[in-house]
């Protein structure tokens, strides 16, 4: 038996904390029963609905996207948006993106109908490794570096150290152009760090995520991720989720 929420997680339905926010707004039957509880166990050969669909099993799939700018992270967009999904109209499987970036943010985005890996990948503690390329307004001191690179507090929590290195700059525009490494992924968190600082964030763009990387993808174009890809993230957010407990 396991918890409803992962059982809807493990069929690609969605991620399992989409999946507990179906439950707590009734949404989900079991065996055609409206189910509302967290708790709740299923076992082998229930019938779990969503919205009045069975869910059914896929195979599930991974992706690395190349998210161009001037499109939303989400399945849908009330405003006529376009979506990271319309880049996807001719796969059978129907995925979602595992964590976001902003609209006027590139790069690296992974995508995938595996509820328990999307878990893995977005939580907390698995601090897996995210570089970014940025460039923000004003030329940036060594004194301000040193301070993001030894963690900030935004909104009341420390971030945890990262490496920043400068890669360029325009004295005539007024621009710095860095490389930034972090540990963790919280909403916003690059371009937050920099506007503390007097920064704006002009560009930004992800190059890689727990090493996999963009290489021969432009904007727009995907991959599947090789199986040994998908097993490598998965151990790698493991053993820091591992390492985050013992502290």
């Amino acid at each position: 038996m396991e918890r409803l929420q992962k059982a809807i997680a493990s069929s690609g339905y969605t991620s399992r904390r989409k999946a507990e926010e179906l439950i707590r707004q009734g949404r989900v039957k079991v065996n055609g029963e409206v189910v509302s509880e967290l708790g709740f166990k299923v076992k082998q050969g229930d019938i779990i609905m969503v919205d009045n669909k069975t869910l059914e099993g896929e195979n599930k799939v991974y992706y690395v996207f190349y998210k161009p700018k001037g499109c939303i992270c989400s399945l849908s967009d009330e405003l006529g948006r376009k979506t990271v999904i319309d880049y996807f109209r001719e796969i059978p499987e129907r995925i979602y993106p595992v964590g976001r970036l902003d609209y006027d943010t590139t790069g690296l985005l992974l995508m995938s109908n595996d509820g328990e890996f999307a878990n893995l990948m977005m939580h907390p503690s698995s601090h897996l490794e995210k570089v970014y390329e940025v460039s923000i307004s004003g030329l940036v001191t060594g004194e301000t570096l040193n301070k993001l690179e030894k963690g900030i507090y935004l909104e009341g929590v420390k971030t945890l150290p990262c490496k920043i290195k400068v890669v360029g700059k325009d004295v005539e525009h007024k621009t710095t152009m860095l490389m930034i490494k972090l540990m963790e992924g919280k909403n916003r968190q690059v371009k937050k760090m920099f506007e503390s600082m007097g920064h704006r964030v002009k560009r930004l763009h992800r190059i890689s995520v727990g090493g996999i990387e963009l290489k021969g993808l432009r904007p727009g174009e995907y991959r599947r991720l090789k199986p040994q890809e998908v097993k490598e993230l998965k151990t790698m957010a493991l053993t820091k989720k591992t390492d985050y407990r013992k502290r």
